[in-house]
């Protein structure tokens, strides 16, 4: 259950039997080392430009210290279905791009000052050139699909890109509004997180040739990992110190954001509490003690282990996913990962 602390205005969400998820993380970097050295060049390579701000910009935010998550579960997928070929790593820079493409073009959105303990590009250099940055990115990300030499690779990544893009739109008509289920909350977050990590394991079974059985199953494994993934974030967004986690603690909950422990308080709250959340989420009229309230809230009615719970169901189906699969180092990083991506709630 969690429990406030009030000193810092966070919740801590205390568990039990809880693995070490920094050694989840070092072995799926351990599979995956050698490939990654690749995309790493790749990386650098593809992000150059004649225009300096480019590059500048775009470092800012690919060296800030990110896991590259989604383009390590790449070529896990590629180590885990036994591929012997090279095509795999300018997908993974690709999936990559993607995601920071999106990344700085969130940060515009939403205003964020701080991503993974850094300034953000934005606030640094302004809005145009991190949107027009980030354009660039997708652009680059686009060549590099194109260098795969599939048309399904080609539309399941820029499908991706697409979706994304529709999610990030869906979160802003239900910015706000405490009306939005638990459903079409499942529905942003897949579309805005979970569909890429989908997709970055899904292409690999393709550019392999693999049966739709494995492609399938690749595509389930991101799919769930990604949406358990997402439920975490919008957890310790409520449940973890800024420093920790690389942003601003509650920065959801300035932002009117309407996130799954939000639906569930507001469900599960009574009148006096339903008028607290329209005040502060839905005008966005707040005061400085209004997030300790929020907290309380939040405590009152277990909505972040109630979160939690959720995210545990969709890392289970991840991890069922994998059943098809012989057992390997690959396979066995890409469980662990699961419990990495939703011990950091922990």
């Amino acid at each position: 259950m969690a429990t406030l602390n009030q000193p810092s205005n966070v919740v801590s969400l205390r568990g039990n039997g809880a693995k070490n998820s920094d050694t989840a993380i070092e072995r799926l970097q351990s599979v995956t080392a050698s490939d990654m050295a690749a995309v790493n060049e790749t990386i650098l390579d593809r992000m150059q430009s004649p225009v300096s701000l480019i590059p500048e910009l775009a470092g800012h935010l690919i060296s800030s210290g990110g896991k590259r998550l989604r383009p390590m579960l790449t070529l896990a997928s590629g180590k885990l279905i036994g591929y012997e070929g090279t095509r795999h790593i300018g997908l993974a820079t690709a999936v990559e791009f993607i995601h920071t493409a999106t990344l700085l073009h969130d940060d515009v959105v939403d205003e964020s000052t701080l991503r993974r303990g850094k300034t953000t590009a934005n606030l640094i250099w302004g809005n145009q050139p991190s949107v027009l940055v980030g354009d660039f990115l997708f652009s680059r990300a686009f060549e590099l699909m194109v260098g795969s030499d599939s048309l399904r690779v080609l539309k399941i990544l820029s499908n991706a890109s697409s979706v994304i893009t529709e999610g990030e739109v869906l979160q802003l008509t239900t910015a706000n509004d405490l009306s939005t289920s638990e459903e079409k909350y499942l529905e942003v977050i897949t579309a805005k997180t979970a569909v890429l990590f989908a997709a970055a394991c899904e292409v690999v079974g393709v550019v392999a040739d693999r049966d739709e059985a494995v492609i399938g199953a690749l595509e389930a494994y991101g799919r769930n990992l990604g949406i358990a993934f997402q439920l975490i974030d919008d957890a310790i967004d409520y449940a973890s110190q800024g420093a920790t986690m690389g942003k601003n603690a509650g920065d959801d909950f300035r932002e009117g954001k309407i996130t799954l422990p939000v639906i569930l308080a507001y469900r599960r709250g009574d009148d006096d509490e339903r008028e607290f959340w329209k005040r502060t989420m839905q005008a966005v009229r707040q005061t400085d003690g209004d997030l300790k309230t929020a907290l309380d809230i939040l405590t009152k009615h277990d909505t972040l282990s109630a979160t939690i719970d959720r995210a545990r169901h969709y890392g289970a189906m991840a991890k069922d996913a994998l059943a098809i699969f012989k057992d390997n180092e690959a396979k066995s990083a890409m469980l662990d990962v699961v419990d990495f991506c939703i011990d950091r709630a922990y």
